[in-house]
């Protein structure tokens, strides 16, 4: 069953319409080929004008859609022989975060993502995407693993943010962050980072501090959650449409920003309406990213990352 945004209605009307036209032609042997075409090529339009001009806030909703496709899905889509690693090695092995071994494109790569899951069940051992210090710690110890193995290192992100409750700040939260973002920027090998889906605050970052950094078109990268944000501000988290236009956490505003690297174009209507040919968009993409800077050694990855990140830094203080 295909979920609607709330300002997506219209389209789900005239979908609903071809369906039961579509129910009629099986039912009744009615000929209506002429008539869901029409409505079909209505729905395009439509589409094309609603996706067209989306708010920062619809953006979000999109970014958030529980149909888009998760880290999950696309390391099975991208990625040829994935080998799970599990641990950090000191507490426990957190869900949020997966990673591992596999190949990309014929090349052997380590790969991480956070992933929200696709059901309740799933969603809840993953804890909706939002890791503890375990699961930084994880993924510090696979990007530290791929500086020793010379492997290219490839993430995947999906994450509201870092989990917020008692237990993970008690086995520090923010130093574990910190410490995955150091790894990200030490990493003496290629690092491409997708954001996916959500990219939220350093929980994103965590996994995204990398030579490109890619986003996909409708994906939201910020450093806190509209509705975070319109609590902090206005005490009022129905003002989240506003501070998600304050925000600037569109892919187009990031990349005018020069925050990113690349935008990565969704199929019309948004990557769940067609994940299997996002997914294919995103694979070409990371290929791109990533192909120039394998012949580069290690000494001078590091060197343009720091530059990189360091360069941010003085725009956002200009």
């Amino acid at each position: 069953m295909r979920h609607f945004l709330e300002f997506e209605k219209p389209i789900a009307e005239l979908e609903e319409k071809i369906d039961e036209l579509r129910r009629a032609t099986d039912v009744d042997g009615l000929d209506l080929a002429d008539e869901v075409g029409r409505l079909q090529e209505k729905v395009e339009k439509l589409l094309a004008g609603t996706y067209a001009k989306l708010t920062p806030w619809q953006k979000a909703q999109v970014a958030r859609h529980p149909d888009r496709p998760k880290a999950l899905a696309t390391i099975q889509a991208l990625i040829q022989d994935f080998t799970p690693l599990a641990g950090d090695r000191a507490f426990a092995d957190d869900h949020a975060i997966v990673g591992g071994l596999g190949r990309f494109r014929g090349r052997a790569v380590m790969v991480l993502g956070t992933e929200k899951g696709t059901d309740t069940e799933s969603r809840v051992e993953r804890n909706f995407g939002m890791a503890r210090p375990e699961g930084y710690r994880k993924a510090r110890r696979l990007m530290e693993l791929a500086g020793r193995f010379n492997l290219p290192i490839l993430s995947f992100v999906d994450t509201a943010g870092a989990f917020p409750g008692i237990d993970a700040e008690a086995r520090g939260q923010a130093e574990a962050i910190a410490r995955a973002i150091e790894a990200g920027l030490e990493a003496p090998v290629p690092f491409v980072a997708t954001i996916i889906g959500e990219g939220g605050s350093g929980g994103a970052i965590a996994l995204a501090a990398a030579d490109r950094v890619l986003m996909l078109e409708h994906a939201i990268y910020s450093v806190i959650s509209p509705e975070g944000c319109a609590s902090i501000l206005w005490r009022d988290a129905a003002m989240a449409p506003t501070a998600a236009e304050a925000l600037r956490l569109t892919a187009e505003d990031l990349k005018r920003l020069q925050l990113i690297d690349a935008v990565v174009a969704e199929p019309l209507g948004g990557a769940h309406r067609d994940p299997a040919a996002a997914l294919v968009a995103v694979g070409h993409a990371v290929w791109a990213a990533l192909t120039p800077l394998l012949d580069q050694d290690g000494a001078t990855l590091k060197a343009k990352r720091r530059e990189k990140f360091l360069e941010m830094g003085r725009n956002a203080i200009v």
